[in-house]
Parts: structure tokens; C-alpha cells; sequence
């Protein structure tokens, strides 16, 4: 008898639904494991941006993921926003002394609409940190710079070389997204220790992209506990993003940048499931 996989994430939360833990246990949840949280924050936000955000206290962070890993078997954990650095420390501290395995770090630093959410002095601490534990790293463009101190690239044949310098932080892999690249494609790339992979997809005409990160880390999480490689893991989220971007306008949520559809693969009908 088969045992379902369990993903925790370590991320804020979304009241709209759309990103942040909310994104992330959907995901999860649609790529066939069993989704588990820690909140980091508590975001006041919707389709058309981000209002306020509270951060939570980062020894009540730790205390979480502290009770999830003394009771429930952890196969992947999935971490989004932080914050700060004294919260990314404790995830940190807290996840090194739970031995956790398959972490999906994606560096969440700048909202979609352009909202701050990770204080300039975490970025240290994520990179020293937070990097050498994980098993694939998820940065846009933007994130990617930031961790590197460097400019923006805007050019995908530039990418594998950029992947390359965020593998020399740490990570076991990079899972780096060209979705911020002008043109018809959305390429993203992924770099390990001994090869490369590209993961093409047509930029798909829509403004609800919502959460588009949190849910990609969040497939990826739920495909590596499976037992899942890394470059099959992430054929798969690929192309389960690409699914949940191509129904998305289906559902009309906000007036803003709406969501991606999370259950595109299992609702039929009017979005309600049979």
C-alpha cells in the first residue's frame, strides 16, 4: 500500500489566493502529495497589489515547522517568502536540525506588481544560509541579479552562464526563469552539477500570472517527493505551469492580475469538480 508524499511550505500568506501559501498548498495538493504550512507573514493583498504585509515572529516560525517535522514525515519542503533575516535564519537553524530533505528554495524578493518582499539585509542571509541547503533554487531574472549583485540579464542565451554563477552559491541546482525575457518564448533553464536543461514554452497571452512562482516551486517540491530526478521534476512542473497559465482566464478572479488555474488538469465544466 502506497503512502502519499508530504510537502511542507515555508512561505506568507495570500488572502486572495493566489500566491503565497495559498498558491503553494493547491499546487501541491494538484501535483498528488500532502501540502503542509508555516507562515512566515501575513500579507494584506489582492489581484492589484500588495497593501500591507506582517511578519511573524521568527521563533514562532521555527516552532512551527518544529511541530510538523516531530509528528508528520517531511519528503520535500518548499520555501517562498521570508521576509527578513532573522526569520530566514531560524528556517534555516530550524531545518538544518531537522535534516530536511529535497528544499525548494525560491528567493522571493519583489512582488509581480512590483511590492517589496524581502528587506534588503535578508539577501545576505538567504545567500549565505539558506542557498547551501538547497536542492534546486528557483530565481526570475530580477532574483537573480539581486542574489549575484549584478544587472538584469535580457537575453536567454545568457542564462546558462548565469545559472552556472548561482550554482557556485551552493545550491545542488538551478531552476532559473526567463519569464521577465521579451518575445514569444518563455524559456527557463536548468543547471546541475554536470549538465544543463532548457524548458521551452510559448509565452501565452495573459495578464493573470498571479503566483506564477510560488506555484512552479511548489509543483517542483511535490514532483521531487515523489522521487522524481530533478530534470524530470521539472518537465513536470514546467509543464503543469504552462497547463495552469493556459486556463487561467477561465476563471475571472480580480480585477487585477488574477490567478493561474491550479486544478486546470482536474475540474471540468463550470470549475466545480464531477
Amino acid at each position: 500500500m502506497s503512502t502519499i508524499k508530504h510537502v511542507l511550505t515555508i512561505a506568507g500568506s495570500d488572502p486572495s489566493g493566489g500566491a503565497g501559501i495559498q498558491a503553494d498548498i493547491k499546487a501541491i495538493s494538484a501535483n498528488g502529495a500532502y501540502a503542509m504550512a508555516a507562515i512566515t507573514a501575513l500579507t494584506a493583498q489582492n489581484t492589484q497589489g500588495v497593501r500591507g504585509v506582517q511578519l511573524v515572529e521568527p521563533a514562532f516560525v521555527a516552532a512551527q515547522i518544529d511541530a510538523v517535522f516531530e509528528d508528520i514525515r517531511v519528503d520535500a519542503v518548499k520555501i517562498g517568502m521570508l521576509g527578513s533575516a532573522e526569520i530566514t535564519a531560524a528556517v534555516a537553524e530550524a531545518l538544518q536540525r531537522h535534516r530536511a530533505p529535497r528544499i525548494v528554495l525560491d528567493p522571493v524578493m519583489v512582488a509581480k506588481g512590483g511590492d517589496r518582499l524581502l528587506a534588503e539585509q535578508a539577501v545576505t542571509a538567504l545567500r549565505e544560509q539558506l542557498l547551501p541547503l538547497a536542492s534546486v533554487l528557483t530565481p526570475n531574472l530580477p532574483e537573480a541579479a539581486a542574489l549575484l549583485d549584478e544587472p538584469e540579464i535580457t537575453e536567454a542565451q545568457l542564462m546558462p552562464a548565469l545559472a552556472e554563477r548561482l550554482l557556485a552559491l551552493g545550491p545542488a541546482a538551478v531552476l532559473l526563469k526567463g519569464g521577465h525575457l521579451r518575445g514569444a518564448a518563455s524559456p527557463d533553464y536548468l543547471a546541475t552539477a554536470d549538465a544543463g536543461l532548457w524548458l521551452e514554452a510559448e509565452r501565452l497571452p495573459t495578464q493573470n500570472t498571479h503566483g506564477t512562482g510560488c506555484t512552479l516551486a511548489s509543483a517542483l517540491a511535490a514532483q521531487l517527493a515523489s522521487g522524481a530526478e530533478p530534470m524530470a521534476a521539472a518537465r513536470a512542473a514546467k509543464a503543469y505551469i504552462a497547463g495552469a497559465i493556459a486556463q487561467a482566464d477561465s476563471l475571472g478572479v480580480g480585477q487585477g492580475q488574477g490567478p493561474t488555474h491550479h486544478f486546470h488538469a482536474l475540474w471540468s465544466g463550470l470549475h466545480r469538480p464531477r
